[in-house]
C-alpha cells in the first residue's frame, strides 16, 4: 500500500514538472516565424534541460537538499523547477519517517501534510519566475523541509547574536553545579534490554564518576556521568514500580500500576489528568530537565496517557517553561542489516515496515508540539547507545553548558 502511495505522489510530481518544462519551453525551444511578426526567440534549453522531465525527477531524488538548491541556483529554469511545491511536499512525506532526530524548532507543520493534496494545476506559479508576489498564499513546502531535514541542520545552524556568544564565554569562567535530569518513561521498562543498565556497563560512552551525597528521599541521589571527559551531569531514574512487577509485566506482556502517577480525571476532551507522587513533584523541583524514555517499537505506546504524564511532570516544576525535555525514542536493538538493505536497494523500500517508529510521530504522539518547554526526540538504541550522546550533547546546551565540538 505504501508503494502505490508513494508511485502516485511521484506520478503528481512528475505531472506537475511536465507542465511547467511545456510552459517554460512551449516549442521545444526552437524559434517561430511568420510573415506578420518578427522572429521570437523561446530560451534554448541546456543538456539538462533536454533531459526527459521523468529522468530530471530522478536525479533530483538523488540528490542532497543543498545539492538540490545549488541546482536551482545554476538557471531561472531551474530555480523555478526546484521551487515545486509538489516536489518538496514528496521529500517531506519520503524522508521524514528516516529523520533520527527532531526538536520544538525543527519540527515541521504536519497538519500542512494531512490537508488534502493540493490542486496539482497550482503546484507552479503560473507567473514567471522571478516575479515574487502572491508568494504568501503557497505553502512553502521547501522551507519544512530544509527546516527539518538533519543534514541541512548540520550545515545550516541557526545564527547567534553576538551577545550571546559572550555571555557564553563568562559563563565558562564561572564554575558551574552539576545538572541534574529525572529519567522516567515506559522505554525504561518494557524493552527487552535495559537502557539503564546498559548505561551503567557502557564506560567507553558515557564513563560513570559515582554517587553524589545529595539525598531525596523515595528516590536516591541518582549516578553521575562523565560527558566528553569534561562535563558532569547526574541522572536519576524514576519507575513506575519495583523491579519484579516490571520483570513480570515484560514477560506477560501486560502494564503495571503506575506509581509515579495518580489518575485525577479526565478533561473536556476525555484526556486523562494525572498529578505526579509527592515524591516525584520533589524532584520537579530540583531537577535542570527532564530524559523521558518513550518505547518506539512498533505498536507500543499510550499516547494520552504519556502525554497527560508528561504534561504533569512539567507542571510540577517551578520555571518549567525553561526546562528541557529529551525524549529518547528507543528501541532494544539496531534494525538488522537485511532491514537496512532492503531500504538503500530501492527508493520504494524506505516507506516499507520499519523496526522502529519514527521521531517525528513520536512527537506528535506524545503532544509535544503543544508544549512550550525546549524539547528534542532523538532515536536511541538500548543495545548500542547509539544516538544516545546526540541527545546529551543537546540537553548540556540547553542548561546552559557548552560541550566541546558541539
Amino acid at each position: 500500500m505504501a508503494g502505490k502511495t508513494q508511485q502516485l505522489h511521484e506520478s503528481v510530481v512528475i505531472r506537475s514538472l511536465r507542465r511547467f518544462t511545456d510552459r517554460y519551453f512551449p516549442n521545444g525551444g526552437k524559434v517561430v516565424e511568420d510573415d506578420l511578426t518578427p522572429a521570437v526567440r523561446e530560451p534554448q534549453p541546456g543538456f539538462m534541460d533536454s533531459l526527459p522531465v521523468d529522468v530530471q525527477f530522478l536525479i533530483m531524488t538523488f540528490l542532497s537538499p543543498p545539492d538540490i538548491c545549488g541546482l536551482g541556483a545554476t538557471s531561472r529554469y531551474w530555480r523555478a523547477m526546484v521551487r515545486d511545491p509538489l516536489l518538496w511536499r514528496y521529500f517531506l512525506l519520503r524522508d521524514m519517517p528516516h529523520w533520527p532526530s527532531i526538536d520544538h524548532v525543527s519540527m515541521p507543520q504536519l497538519e500542512l501534510l494531512d490537508a488534502p493534496l493540493i490542486d496539482e494545476d497550482e503546484s507552479l506559479d503560473d507567473r514567471e519566475e522571478w516575479d515574487v508576489k502572491d508568494t504568501e498564499s503557497k505553502v512553502d513546502y521547501m522551507s519544512e523541509y530544509l527546516k527539518g531535514c538533519p543534514s541541512c541542520r548540520r550545515q545550516w545552524p541557526p545564527s547567534r547574536p553576538a551577545y550571546e556568544a559572550v555571555t557564553s564565554f563568562l559563563q565558562s569562567l564561572v564554575p558551574a553545579s552539576e545538572p541534574r535530569y529525572a529519567m522516567f518513561g515506559p522505554g525504561m521498562e518494557q524493552l527487552d534490554v535495559s537502557l539503564v543498565t546498559r548505561l551503567m556497563q557502557t564506560p567507553d560512552v558515557l564513563p560513570v564518576s559515582g554517587t553524589p551525597q545529595r539525598q531525596i528521599n523515595g528516590i536516591g541521589s541518582g549516578i553521575s556521568y562523565i560527558f566528553n571527559n569534561q562535563h558532569k551531569f547526574n541522572i536519576l531514574t524514576l519507575y513506575s514500580a519495583n523491579r519484579a512487577e516490571r520483570d513480570k509485566a515484560r514477560v506477560q506482556q501486560q502494564s503495571i500500576s503506575n506509581k509515579l502517577f495518580t489518575l485525577e480525571c479526565t478533561d473536556d476532551s476525555g484526556c486523562p489528568v494525572y498529578s505526579p507522587a509527592p515524591q516525584v513533584q520533589q524532584v520537579c523541583q530540583v531537577v535542570d530537565g527532564f530524559i523521558y524514555v518513550a518505547n518506539a517499537e512498533p505498536g507500543r505506546g499510550d499516547g494520552e496517557s504519556e502525554a497527560a504524564q508528561i504534561r504533569a511532570v512539567l507542571s510540577s516544576a517551578e520555571g518549567s517553561a525553561t526546562r528541557p525535555l529529551l525524549v529518547l525514542s528507543c528501541v532494544s536493538r539496531e534494525e538488522s542489516e537485511e532491514v537496512r538493505t532492503t531500504q538503500l536497494r530501492t527508493v520504494a523500500g524506505r516507506n516499507g515496515a520499519r523496526c522502529r517508529t519514527p521521531c517525528v510521530d513520536i512527537a506528535k504522539r506524545l503532544g509535544l508540539p503543544r508544549l512550550s518547554n525546549p524539547w528534542m526526540v532523538q532515536d536511541t538504541v538500548a543495545e548500542s547507545l547509539s544516538g544516545l550522546l546526540d541527545g546529551v550533547s543537546w540537553l548540556l546546551r540547553c542548561s546552559r553548558v557548552k560541550p566541546f565540538g558541539s
